[in-house]
Parts: structure tokens; C-alpha cells; sequence
């Protein structure tokens, strides 16, 4: 049975439910929540159940109940379509927010998805801003590299394909510390993101911040539903199967 959790540097907690928590505050910080999801594949003529919302707005219920944060940090890319959203995603994008405020003190970062995301928030009473420190930490969504160390980002979506045997592979979220390069990746919030293959060969990874990391020296924690699975680095894969 895996983890609900684990401290992977001081003060500096990865959870099984795609959450990383800083010891300040405590502070609870989430990416890549992606919600408008279905809407902004609706504008496109594509039609899919409306379940994105409803499952983060479950899980961030589970994580104001279990950690009880004084702070939530949403770390970008918290709507998902780049253009102006539709009237239901603004409405997605303004209850989830909503909900967090209310729980905790917000702290909304800019991620790439986020074309006109401070409209949205304005009525909140929130700005979205390119980063936040704490800890020491640079807290920033990661399309863009701003060369600050230690840094906290998403935007990479990381996964890694383990072999499962007859079923060929299983695709697992994770969360990647570049200890020695001072990069630190937290997993999708949204359960529509699938994620980016890390063990996919040279070049794999997609955030510029984590393109110079050595991830076979990397530690890296799985997300799966048995918990938390702690996989080490890349080169570890090839002793691991499901």
C-alpha cells in the first residue's frame, strides 16, 4: 500500500492527491486545473460528460479537510482555453476559486492557458500574478523559466509509462525533485490531463526549467490509487512493473 503522503525536503510535502504542501502557513499549492474543459471542446463541435469541474472541486474539498491550509497557491493554467471563456467556464473558473477563498487566503499564478483570467477574477478581488516566493521558493506555473532556484512549477503535466505486464502499460502522474538542480514539479490538478511522458527519450521533458535537470538522478513519486509509489529516477523504471 502506498503513501498518503511524504516529505521529500525539509518543510516540503508531496501528497497522493496531486498536491504539494509547504510547512509555511501550512500552504497548499495546486496546478493545471484546467477547467472550461468541456466547454472550450464544445466550441470546437466535440461533446464530452461535464465531470472536470465537479471532480476538482471534490478533491480540493478533500484537501481543505484533511491539511487544513491557511494558504492555497493555484499554480497556473487554472482555465483551460486560451481564448475568452465562455460564459459557463467564467462561471467554473469564478465557483472554484471561490470555493478556495473562502477556505483560505488565495494566491492565483498566470499560467500559459490564462488569457484573460484577471476579468475573471476581479470580481474576487484577486490578481493574477506571474510568481510567489515563499520559503525561499519561487512558485511559478513553468512555460516560462525565470531562472530563479529552488523553483516549484507545473505546466509539465509529468508522467511516467510503466510496464503492467499484458495490459502493455500503465500511465502514472507524478511529481519530480531536481534536488541537486533546485527543481521541483507538482502533477496535474485537472483529471483530464494525462500527462507528459518523461521516460519517452532524450528530450522528453517539455518545461524549460526541467529540460536541464538529470532526471535519472531525479526523485520521482508516483500518483497511483494505491498512494503514493516512490519510483527514484528514471533508471529505476526498468526494475518496476504493475
Amino acid at each position: 500500500m502506498g503513501l498518503k503522503n511524504a516529505e521529500v525536503l525539509p518543510g516540503v510535502t508531496v501528497t497522493n492527491e496531486r498536491c504539494l504542501l509547504l510547512r509555511d502557513g501550512p500552504t497548499a499549492v495546486i496546478g493545471d486545473l484546467h477547467l472550461g474543459y468541456e466547454s472550450a471542446l464544445e466550441a470546437d463541435g466535440m461533446f464530452i460528460p461535464r465531470i472536470n469541474t465537479g471532480s476538482v472541486r471534490d478533491a480540493l474539498n478533500v484537501i481543505l479537510d484533511d491539511y487544513e491550509p491557511a494558504r492555497v497557491v493555484l499554480l497556473g493554467d487554472v482555465k483551460h482555453d486560451f481564448r475568452r471563456s465562455s460564459y459557463q467556464a467564467r462561471e467554473e473558473v469564478r465557483a472554484i476559486v471561490r470555493l478556495v477563498s473562502d477556505a483560505a487566503e488565495t494566491v492565483v499564478v498566470r499560467g500559459n492557458h490564462d488569457n484573460f483570467l484577471q476579468n475573471i477574477l476581479a470580481d474576487l478581488g484577486l490578481t493574477a500574478l506571474d510568481s510567489v516566493d515563499i520559503m525561499g521558493y519561487r512558485l511559478e506555473h513553468g512555460h516560462v523559466d525565470s531562472g530563479a532556484r529552488p523553483v516549484i512549477i507545473g505546466h509539465e503535466h509529468p508522467s511516467l509509462r510503466i510496464p503492467g505486464g499484458m495490459s502493455g502499460s500503465v500511465k502514472m502522474q507524478c511529481y519530480v525533485i531536481a534536488e541537486r538542480e533546485g527543481v521541483v514539479v507538482i502533477p496535474p490538478f485537472s483529471p483530464f490531463a494525462s500527462g507528459n511522458d518523461l521516460n519517452g527519450g532524450e528530450g522528453s521533458a517539455m518545461a524549460p526549467a526541467l529540460k536541464g535537470c538529470d532526471l535519472g538522478r531525479a526523485d520521482i513519486w508516483g500518483v497511483s490509487e494505491m498512494g503514493l509509489m516512490h519510483i527514484g529516477g528514471l533508471s529505476n523504471l526498468d526494475d518496476l512493473s504493475l
